[in-house]
């Protein structure tokens, strides 16, 4: 239960931050939401699961709500507090804004720190290895440009002095690709049971998060915890309460995260590389437990390059695959009979180089520990044998999707080949990530809020609910919090069309209509469904509108912004061409936009292996993909675009919507029915 004395310290907290807010006013969604997620963390509803789903329309302010709600319960329950985020924007802002106006103006005491991943961070090591002799020197893989030797003795010399902590995001300008790969920290070589690497950048940054109250991450590097088992980069996920905001890019995020892939003949050229490793070994290490895995990894990556053999010779052998396409996606997931075997080998051989890998670099640790081998001879040895480690790592995890037996409960796999240069790449990505979900996040963890502006479509939680694997019955709470902004004053105007996006002679109305609904003197923004379409409206409207229109892709998305915002400035008229990129993120209130028009139904084409294989799932089920796939996720983006107008509570203007299935489709209803409340009108045939 929420304590007394915890309800008091929120309503105090609250109470000093609302009164440091300049124009602030109190809101009833706002105190609900954080009532709710103190509730929730507390376990009013349910112990053991302490889970909520809230959908936060604009303007409530849910980065207040969830820090003040979260923050007292999870001091309260020894937790750790990690606020999850999809941009590094949202990052910045809270960070930057909004935790340091916490901490100057609650009576809150806690730290918060950014949590990075591995790869953000140099290694000391390897550092201070670039300023040795030049025969002992880093070995530049791509030639080295003027500059490049400089500027490893600038970030040298700024690290020894203190004045940069070794993050490579906080280095002033962008480091090159080629200099940091020889400076970035790996899993493999970094390792804080050595010595000289006891202070690398990367574990001292472990320690920061170690000792604070309040983590922010991206959602990226809180699945690669998770996929980990938790508590690996971050702390164990049944020691924290998450906060997940933007939480609707979440299920695409795991998707994309649980994908694997390999190549057929390059991997088979860095395998016959695995003898050479096996000499160094020998030569530097002289003990007899490294026989069984030096042998069990030699024998290990010989069949594997057996087997890649015959899955190459089966492509070279079938080359209709790649006839219609460089793609070619496997019905259901299910390889051809032939591969079955082959497959199933590949899995179980790089399980078995895998684990003497591990014997290998344990050995090798213990040699180090013990003072039997020099650090300058273990170190390459390390980073050799994390190269191959690296790779039979992700090459084992796409063999053990590829062979996992069918059920016909659960979805299949997504599965396809791609042809690159001369080579043939395999693929594999589960088409439900709800599951994988459950089993490492929703049943680990102390208490999950998970929280965005459009986390339903056509009015309800159904759709998240699969993406995610949640269910209505599971402990898990929902919330709905309506905007507070005056939405029935902003007109939506259904143009009156003679053609439907589909027909023919639409892209000739597009341009009349759009020009037609352009304002003079105001900020507009025209939302695309494709680049074609866009760029066939801005060469017939160019002539006419000049500097004042402005398209995605010709000018970068900040240069835009910035060109467009000078341009409102001054009185003149703005107009911005983009396509879905614009439809979430672009924040343009008050005279910055008031015209919105959005020229088609955000619809996606499914033209990912992925999602086709999730549209053929789903009619392999009985089920209509349209009905269940496409309309839900067209319903989410509409509102995310139709989101751009109204950004702060005095925001004014209209949005025009030019594609007559809203008005002619039985979905249409669904569509607008699932808007906020815009005052909808229908134009009249003239």
């Amino acid at each position: 239960m929420l304590s007394d004395p915890l309800k008091t310290q929120i309503r105090a907290g609250y109470d000093l931050l609302t009164q440091a807010l300049p124009n602030f006013t109190k809101r009833k969604a706002q105190n609900y939401l954080i009532a709710e997620i103190a509730k929730v963390l507390a376990g009013e509803y349910d112990k053991s699961r302490r889970i909520l789903v809230a959908e936060a329309g604009t303007g409530i302010g849910k980065s207040l709500a969830y820090i003040l709600a979260a923050l007292p319960v999870a001091k309260h329950a020894n937790k750790k507090l990690i606020i999850s985020t999809a941009t590094v924007t949202l990052q910045e802002q809270l960070m930057h804004k909004d935790l340091p106006f916490f901490l100057r103006h609650s009576e809150f005491k806690f730290t918060f720190t950014l949590a990075k991943g591995r790869q953000r961070y140099c290694c000391e090591h390897k550092l201070f290895s670039t300023q040795q002799a030049p025969e002992q020197q880093v070995l530049f893989t791509e030639k080295p440009q003027m500059g490049d030797h400089e500027l490893l003795t600038r970030l040298n010399k700024a690290y020894l002095s203190g004045k940069w902590l070794g993050d490579r995001d906080s280095w002033p300008t962008p480091i090159p690709d080629r200099v940091w790969q020889h400076i970035v920290s790996d899993k493999f070589s970094c390792k804080r049971v050595l010595a000289n690497h006891r202070q690398c950048p990367f574990h001292r940054a472990r320690d920061d998060i170690n000792k604070a109250d309040i983590i922010v991450v991206n959602h990226a590097l809180l699945l690669a915890d998770l996929e980990l088992g938790g508590g690996i980069i971050l702390p164990e996920p049944d020691n924290c309460f998450y906060v997940l905001d933007e939480a609707h890019h979440l299920p695409k995020i795991s998707r994309d995260f649980s994908s694997a892939r390999a190549s057929i003949k390059g991997s088979q050229e860095w395998l016959k590389k695995i003898p050479q490793l096996s000499q160094h070994i020998k030569k530097i290490i002289n003990r007899q437990t490294i026989i069984t895995p030096d042998m069990n990894m030699l024998e290990g990556a010989q069949d594997l390059i057996k087997n890649l053999k015959i899955i190459e010779l089966f492509f070279n052998d079938n080359p209709h695959y790649f006839n219609e396409s460089e793609q070619y996606r496997f019905e259901l997931g299910e390889l051809p009979e032939v591969l079955t075997i082959p497959v199933c080998n590949l899995k179980e051989e790089s399980k078995k180089c895998l684990s003497a890998l591990n014997k290998l670099s344990n050995i090798i640790s213990e040699e180090i520990k013990d003072g039997n081998i020099k650090i300058k001879d273990a170190e390459p040895l390390m980073i050799e044998l994390g190269f191959f480690l690296q790779r039979i790592e992700n090459m084992h995890a796409l063999w053990v999707m590829l062979s996992k037996e069918r059920s016909s409960k659960q979805a299949p796999i997504a599965a396809w080949a791609e042809k690159e240069k001369a080579d043939i790449y395999l693929n594999a990505s589960p088409i439900e990530v709800g599951g994988i979900l459950e089993y490492m996040f929703w049943s680990q963890a102390a208490g999950v809020i998970l929280c965005s502006a459009t986390l339903t479509s056509l009015n309800n939680f159904e759709y998240y609910k699969r993406q995610s694997g949640l269910k209505t019955d599971d402990g898990t709470q929902y919330l709905r919090l309506k905007s507070p902004f005056n939405y029935p004053a902003v007109p939506l105007i259904i143009a009156d069309m003679e053609k439907d996006p589909t027909q023919q002679g639409f892209d000739n109305e597009l341009v009349d209509k759009i020009e037609h609904y352009l304002c003079e003197k105001e900020g507009n923004l025209v939302l695309f469904a494709s680049y074609w379409q866009m760029n066939l409206v801005a060469d017939k409207l160019n002539k006419k509108y000049q500097q004042a229109l402005l398209v995605q892709g010709v000018l970068s998305r900040s240069k835009l912004i910035e060109t467009h915002k000078q341009r409102c400035d001054q009185g003149k008229t703005s107009i911005i061409f983009g396509t879905g990129g614009l439809s979430e993120g672009l924040d343009l209130p008050g005279h910055y936009l008031t015209n919105l028009i959005i020229t088609k139904l955000p619809f996606a084409v499914p033209n990912s292996p992925v999602e086709e294989a999730h549209s053929e799932w789903i009619k392999a089920q009985g089920g209509n993909p349209f009905l269940q796939l496409a309309i839900p996720e067209t319903s989410k983006k509409l509102i995310q675009s139709c989101g751009r107008l109204i950004r702060k509570e005095n925001d004014k203007g209209k949005i025009v919507i030019l594609d007559k299935r809203v008005k002619t489709k039985r979905y249409g209803k669904g569509l607008l029915d699932a808007l906020p409340p815009f005052a909808i009108q229908f134009e009249n045939k003239h």
